[in-house]
C-alpha cells in the first residue's frame, strides 16, 4: 500500500480536482488508491473532503466521510449536521467566525446547507461574517429560507462572487424565480 509520502502530486491534485464535481472518479480513484483519502494537494493545501465541501457536493463528502476522511466543521456545516456542529463550537466557540479552505467562511458552508439552525448557532457563538458571500452559497441549491435569513442580517444582495456574477444572476441562470424576485425586490441585479 502506498504511504502519503510516496503518492505523486499529480496523482493527489488529479483526486482533489475530482472531488470538485466527480463523484464517480473520486470512487474509482479512492477505490485503487487508499492513500488519497487524507492527502493533501501540496498547491493549494487542499483535501478532496475540503473540495466537496466548499463544491456543496454531500454525496462525495459523505462517501469520504464514510471512508474514514475525519470530519471538520466545514464539511459538517456543509453536510447540515448540527449536532455535530455544535459538538465542535463547544470545543471551540471561535470556530464561528473560521474560514477553511480559499478562507471561505464557516457562514458559506453552512448557507451551502440551507439549515437557518445552523446558522443561528454560528451567530449565537459570534460568528455570521461574510453574509453576502453566504449568499451565493444559498441561491446556487435555491435554499430560500437561507436567503431570506441571510438578507436580514445583511447580506449585500450585489455581492459579486469570485466570477463576478451577483446572487440575482446565480438566481436566474439556476431557474430559481422566486429567489431571483425576492434578490430584486431588495435591490438585486445582475
Amino acid at each position: 500500500m502506498t504511504t502519503n509520502q510516496q503518492l505523486a502530486s499529480e496523482t493527489v491534485e488529479e483526486f482533489v480536482l475530482a472531488a470538485h464535481s466527480n463523484f464517480e472518479k473520486v470512487k474509482a480513484m479512492l477505490e485503487k488508491e487508499p492513500a488519497l483519502l487524507n492527502a493533501k494537494w501540496d498547491k493549494l493545501n487542499e483535501s478532496a473532503l475540503e473540495a466537496s465541501g466548499h463544491m456543496g457536493l454531500p454525496d462525495i463528502a459523505n462517501y469520504l466521510h464514510d471512508k474514514g476522511a475525519p470530519l471538520t466543521i466545514f464539511a459538517a456545516a456543509m453536510l447540515g449536521r448540527t449536532e455535530d456542529v455544535a459538538a465542535f463550537l463547544k470545543e471551540d466557540p471561535s470556530l464561528a467566525s473560521a474560514n477553511g479552505i480559499h478562507g471561505i467562511s464557516i457562514l458559506y458552508h453552512a448557507a451551502l446547507s440551507g439549515k437557518v439552525e445552523i446558522t443561528e448557532m454560528l451567530v449565537s457563538h459570534g460568528g455570521g461574517e461574510s453574509a453576502g458571500e453566504a449568499l451565493h452559497a444559498a441561491v446556487r441549491p435555491g435554499h430560500i429560507e437561507m436567503v431570506r435569513w441571510l438578507l436580514a442580517r445583511g447580506a449585500d444582495p450585489n455581492t459579486p462572487n469570485f466570477e463576478n456574477k451577483t446572487p440575482f444572476h446565480i438566481a436566474i441562470a439556476g431557474g430559481h424565480k422566486k429567489i431571483a424576485q425576492l434578490l430584486n425586490e431588495v435591490g438585486g441585479t445582475e
